[in-house]
């Protein structure tokens, strides 16, 4: 029976799903439950109330339920009973028990009190718990740490079914507790308090879960009444009971009472709670919310699994948290997993399969996996609903390098394609054998499809892929073999190749247990059933392939490309059962048969496999051993004597043909391979191979594909050597003789360094490069101090060769790699990999002391350049070489770009040298060397102030012609240097700024054109965004201006001990200065040229941010005009901009006196808007100021500014020293003759330490400064208008009392 009318009540009405995801998001604000939510405080009538007035009037006790359910110890039913006994004993005391439960389980530290229960509301009980919360930390108990919690959550969820499964009989039904208790968690849902939020919807979803059970019930318990009421009904007139008749109606009546009640609580939940919470802000409330919707859908399908709920989950399937995706995937999995509910679901998955598809390209791995398990319910139970579009976009995924998605994907695929024509049926519990026609048909389609798809190119991972779903199949070796030994067979070479593939992945994959390489699995290990599975496998694998393996390879041993894994296979055996089941004689034929490959191939990969498997079996372990390494002696003999008899035409003879060279490089090639896993020092290789390679040096007639095996002999002959006496203690002489021959061996790499061919010129350097490391001082660690003599340290001249080949071989720029599908792009890539191969080389010579460190510096140099293809390993070796040696490792950075400059000084001139692109290109390497200083600034310290010194030292390093105005041609390294200044600290800052000055005053310039990389380096040296002003270029006295008119003697004030107050000291004592800059809102007359730099100004008016800043040339001596306005009223409203300032040293102030008409003409425009009232003026009226800066000091700010009053005067602001601290410098500014009421004031002030003027008038500020206040940026004026209005533009300037004409300052 179906609920009555629920789905007209719903807040979103409907059974479609026209309404989109985006009208659904702008739908209005949620509103309060209807009228109908159940709200009553009290009981209704008729039911039993028994109240106990001595308990009722006092202060609740210590709520016992929330230690109970926190402790989980006790039975959460007999905890339920316990609180239903002291319920019925008073009803008032119980139910407020319950409330303070929640309250508690919120986090909350506050209670409900009777009197509170009894005369507020709830809305106002829920406000004042608010106030009460003082939340220390934004923990909680759902989310709080620590064991004690950790199960908190799963007994407060089993205490809300629980109580609710012990009311359903009794008080679920009596209106006052459960009509409260939703009423009060509908309201705390609606909180804006995180914890009271999450907590009642947990308990509001819980709550609604358990009720829909009671109501599955009482729809179960109406159908049956509905039965007997009609059995008896349909009774005869004889046998029908009237009184049973009427007991059955009246018990339908009743639990159509409680349904509608049940209904209607229900209702209340969810368009209370739900309907807002299902798109909270927080994601674990909206994860709650579709967890348990998803539950009510299964449970009570009948009246929930409609388009009107449904429509939630498929809206929230574009969640942008994880969790809630995936609680949204597991809702579906429960329902399509039902093949009796998805017929109800049509429309559903008609409107949201496109998602549910898309969404198996998650980002997130979990998600994906849920999305595809989703996707075989849909495939199982509701066909023809997955289109071939759909199928094919998953189809990829079974090459993902997740392997549970993979596996996942891979579960589809065996669903959708292997499924319906290799199904294995199970009787009896027991698996019953596929037969060898469906076997086969189930290998033909997976060959099909890998074949066709063209989607990968190596079958281990998709036989990884479907090992979970169709292991079974794919260890049907005997299937695989036949398959590939059968004469009649219609398979291609392709699908030969994919076959064996199989085969050995197959195999692989049962003897082992580990995906293929870069497949992540999570895994740490395997079961104890796994592990005996796994060998079970390994002995049944072992026994089918031992006869069949020599056959295969005598099938396939012309194709390198099939007979390569054939070889492998034996790494997947258990070799003793060569023994155990006698199979000795196929042991013969196995041996045979490699003798046959490896005489047949000289690929690489071939007689890898080959010399690896002979490996497997020369192990004296096993009793086979001695036939075994017969057989190696006699394949050994049999290419030494060829090598021997090639090798004497080759020198005998001057000219040798084709297949001569050819023959004498295979079996060079197939002794370096065998060389590499065994021991044949005992045939003597190395000298017939050295006086090869002296001959190909010395003559240059040997070919090179003789020369490129016949090195790789001879390092092996060493390294094999080097074995033999590291395990015993050698003479001397065999150390002499083992270092003549490394030595020698180094020698002939040196001389093929510089070869013709490059693959001989790379060979030699990677031989060379790994001897040079393995008889590096490391080999004496360990204990291996008699290995002294053979340490060997290479000379100059082969370090420069060294880095010359890297040059020249590694830092090439080359064309840009392609889509990666052409043969080009192939051969592009592996010569990539190839150069990698080589800077590794070259890099771990560098960090392990064989080279000098300095050489570092040609490849640091690259790191920018060639990021793309090698940062990881430049980033790698600077790390390292960081940690080996800080100072040094920063020394070689400078060294890297002093090397760039010269090589781009040398190329192009000193002449727009910092405008070309290769310089720009500097900068970025020059800000990736500071990136990697990290921002541990003080560790760091010593370290960029040297690299900062060191760098001045060289940009000054060569000086001009004597009498030339060009600036030296270093000096554009301070540009590549200031990328280093955001490293410093303040105070170093002010060290280099001086150590600057210093250097610069040996310089001649021209006077006025101080240079632009020092301005631009000076820049970066201020502590923030600063003007060019900080440049610390001295103007020559001769050109400085002095101060004339009104403030003149003003400017006379300025001491020499004043001066010295200004200078840098060696741990300056003041912070970044603050002073002002001036834009124009209107165009001004006059104005200097201003040039827009970012982020350098700050605005105050009323907190907005200024889009750009500006900064005046430094063009030599300054000089100020007074802009002219005729817009006087305007001019009140104008901003003031202020911006950071940070002067220099050895500066005196200087003034450009202003015209006489100038003047006259600024007195008219101040008189023209003297009254404020006229001018309509806001609370804060101040003054755009003409900044000019002339002559700055450093270590203090010293801003001298024009106002746009009648009358100048030039104030001077001192403060006594504060204890413990440096010395003030002299605060400097004009400001308007206070006597004209009304007239802004245009005051520049520049605080060095912090301090506050609150309540000083003019006539105060000759005295010292208050101090010990905020260090703040933020300089204005502010003037008083009216003796109680408050400031609006600006609300975080805070009243003062002053009066009348009074000024004050405020920081």
């Amino acid at each position: 029976m179906e609920m009555g009318n629920s789905d007209s009540l719903l807040a979103d009405e409907g059974s479609d799903f026209e309404d989109s995801l985006n009208r659904s998001v702008k739908k209005r604000a949620a509103k309060r439950p209807p009228k109908t939510t159940p709200v009553a405080k009290h009981p209704k009538k008729g039911s039993r109330v028994v109240h106990r007035h001595s308990r009722k009037q006092s202060e609740p006790p210590a709520n016992d339920l929330f230690s109970a359910v926190k402790a989980a110890k006790s039975d959460m039913q007999s905890l339920v009973d316990e609180w239903l006994d002291s319920y019925k004993q008073d009803q008032d005391a119980g139910f407020l028990e319950l409330v303070n439960f929640f309250i508690r389980s919120c986090g909350c530290k506050g209670t409900v009190t009777p009197e509170m229960f009894k005369k507020m509301s709830n809305s106002e009980i829920i406000q004042h718990l608010t106030e009460q919360f003082n939340e220390d930390s934004g923990d909680y108990p759902l989310t709080a740490p620590g064991p004690s919690w950790k199960k908190f959550q799963g007994s407060f969820c089993e205490f809300v079914r629980t109580l609710v499964c012990q009311c359903q009989y009794s008080l679920l039904y009596d209106g006052f507790p459960m009509d409260n208790l939703i009423s009060l968690l509908t309201g705390l849902s609606d909180s804006q308090v995180r914890a009271f939020r999450h907590t009642s919807t947990l308990a509001a979803m819980k709550l609604m879960t358990s009720l829909v059970r009671v109501a599955l019930q009482l729809s179960l318990h109406q159908d049956n009444n509905q039965r007997q009421y009609e059995a008896e009904r349909n009774k005869g007139p004889g046998q029908r009971a009237p009184e049973r008749l009427e007991s059955l109606l009246e018990k339908r009546k009743e639990l159509q009472e409680h349904q509608e009640e049940i209904e209607g609580m229900m209702n209340a939940l969810f368009r209370g709670v739900f309907v807002h919470r299902y798109r909270d802000v927080l994601p674990e409330i909206r994860a709650i919310c579709i967890e348990e919707i998803g539950c009510w859908m299964q449970s009570y399908s009948t009246s929930f699994l409609t388009d009107s709920y449904l429509k939630y989950i498929g809206w929230t399937l574009h969640d942008k948290h994880r969790e809630v995706r995936l609680k949204c995937l597991k809702a579906l999995k429960g329902l399509y997993g039902n093949r009796d509910l998805t017929a109800r679901l049509e429309l559903f998955t008609s409107r949201f399969k496109d998602r549910m598809v898309s969404m198996v390209m998650d980002k997130e791995y979990d998600v994906a996996v849920e999305a595809v398990r989703l996707l075989i319910l849909i495939l199982k139970n509701m066909e023809g609903v997955l289109t071939d579009a759909d199928c094919e976009s998953i189809y990829p995924v079974v090459y993902a390098s997740n392997r549970g998605l993979a596996s996942a994907a891979g579960e589809f695929l065996y669903w959708k394609l292997f499924y319906p024509e290799c199904e294995i049926r199970t009787m009896g519990g027991r698996e019953r054998r596929q037969s060898p026609g469906a076997q086969r048909t189930f290998f033909q389609l997976l060959l099909s499809f890998f074949v066709e798809s063209e989607l990968h190119d190596h079958a281990a991972y998709l036989v990884d892929s479907l090992w979970d779903c169709a292991g079974a199949q794919l260890k049907d070796w005997e299937s695989l073999t036949s398959l590939l030994l059968e004469k009649d067979q219609n398979l291609g070479d392709v699908q030969e190749s994919t076959l064996i593939e199989i085969l050995v992945s197959s195999a692989r994959q049962a003897s082992e247990g580990h995906p293929p390489v870069g497949r992540v699995t999570g895994r740490k290990g395997l079961t104890s059933k796994e592990r005996k599975t796994q060998a079970d496998d390994r002995v049944k694998l072992t026994e089918h392939l031992i006869p069949l393996l020599p056959q295969l390879l005598a099938k396939f041993s012309a194709d390198a490309e099939k007979v390569t894994p054939l070889l492998r296979l034996l790494s997947s055996f258990d070799l003793h059962i060569y023994c155990t089941g006698r199979l000795e004689k196929h042991l013969e034929l196995f041996l045979q048969q490699l003798q046959e490959v490896v005489v047949k191939h000289a690929e690489p990969a071939v007689l890898e496999a080959g010399a690896h498997a002979l490996y497997l079996l020369c192990n004296p372990e096993f009793t086979f051993f001695s036939r075994a390494d017969f057989a190696r002696s006699q394949l050994v003999d049999l290419l030494t004597d060829r090598f021997q008899q090639e090798l004497e035409e080759l020198l005998q003879s001057s000219f040798l043909d084709e297949d001569e060279v050819y023959n004498l490089a295979a079996t060079l090639k197939r002794l370096s391979a065998f060389y590499n896993a065994h021991d044949l020092t005992r045939w003597e290789l190395y000298e017939p191979c050295c006086q090869l390679l002296q001959k190909a040096v010395d003559t240059g007639e040997v070919p090179h594909q003789v020369i490129l095996p016949a090195l790789t002999l001879v390092y092996f002959s060493i390294l094999w050597t080097l074995t033999h006496i590291s395990k015993s203690d050698a003479s001397q002489k065999q150390l002499s003789s083992l270092r003549d021959r490394m030595v020698a061996f180094c020698e002939l790499c040196q001389s093929c360094l510089s070869d013709v061919d490059t693959e001989i010129q790379e060979q030699a350097f990677v031989l060379l490069s790994d001897l040079l490391l393995i008889f590096s001082p490391q080999m004496i660690v360990g204990g291996r101090d008699f290995l002294r003599p053979l340490v060997f340290f290479p000379e100059a001249t082969l370090q420069s060769e060294l880095a010359s080949f890297l040059m020249d071989h590694v830092f090439i720029q080359l064309g840009d790699l392609g889509s990666g599908d052409s043969q080009e792009d192939h051969l592009q890539i592996e010569r990539l990999h190839q150069r990698r191969r080589l800077l590794a080389g070259f890099c771990k010579l560098l960090l392990y002391g064989v080279l000098e460190m300095d050489a570092a510096s040609d490849v640091f140099k690259h790191y920018n350049k060639f990021y793309n293809d090698y940062g990881d390993i430049i980033k790698e070796t600077l790390t390292r070489a960081r940690q080996i040696d800080r100072s040094h490792c920063s020394r070689i950075l400078l060294l890297s770009l002093k090397q760039l400059y010269t090589e781009l000084l040398q190329d192009h001139g000193p002449q727009g040298l910092n405008e070309l692109p290769a310089f720009i290109e500097m900068r970025d390497l020059a800000r990736r060397f500071a990136l990697s200083f990290g921002p541990q600034q003080l560790q760091n310290r010593d370290l960029v102030v040297m690299l900062h010194k060191e760098g001045i030292k060289f940009s000054l390093s060569e000086l001009p012609p004597a009498g030339s105005s060009d600036q030296p041609p270093n000096l554009a390294f301070l540009e590549l240097l200031s990328e280093f200044s955001p490293r410093l600290i303040h105070q170093d800052k002010q060290l280099l700024l001086s150590y600057l000055e210093k250097c610069l005053q040996q310089v001649s310039q021209a006077p006025g054109r101080p240079w632009g990389p020092v301005t631009t380096y000076c820049h970066s040296l201020s502590p923030v965004e600063n003007t060019a002003e900080t440049s610390p270029q001295v103007l020559p006295s001769s050109k400085r201006r002095r101060v004339e008119g009104p403030a003149k003697h003003d400017r006379e004030d300025v001491s020499s001990s004043q001066e010295e107050s200004l200078k840098l000291n060696s741990i300056p004592p003041t912070p970044t200065l603050t002073s002002t800059a001036v834009k124009s809102r209107q165009p001004l007359w006059g104005l200097e040229e201003m040039e827009e730099e970012d982020d350098s100004e700050l605005d105050f008016a009323q907190g907005q941010p200024l889009a750009g800043t500006q900064r005046s040339r430094f063009l030599g001596p300054q000089y100020f005009q007074t802009p002219r306005n005729p817009s006087g009223p305007g001019l009140g409203n104008q901003l003031m901009r202020l911006s950071l300032m940070e002067e220099n040293e050895e500066e005196e102030l200087e003034i450009q006196d202003e015209s006489s008409e100038e003047r006259q003409d600024t007195d008219m425009q101040a008189s023209s808007y003297s009254s404020p009232s006229e001018r309509g003026l806001d609370l804060l009226d101040s003054t755009e100021l003409d900044v000019e800066v002339s002559v700055p000091r450093a270590g203090g700010v010293c801003v001298l500014g024009k106002c746009w009053q009648a009358t100048h005067v030039l104030i001077k602001l001192t403060e006594r020293p504060q204890p413990g601290g440096g010395p003030l410098s002299c605060l400097w500014g004009f400001y308007g003759n206070p006597g004209e009421d009304g007239l802004p004031i245009g005051l520049l002030l520049c605080p060095v330490y912090s301090f506050h003027l609150s309540h000083y008038r003019i006539s105060d500020m000759t005295g010292p400064l208050p101090s010990s206040t905020p260090y703040l940026k933020d300089v204005t004026i502010w003037k008083r208008q009216r003796e109680k209005e408050q400031n609006e533009a600006f609300p975080q300037a805070f009243p003062w009392a002053l009066r009348g004409r009074s000024w004050a300052l405020f920081f």
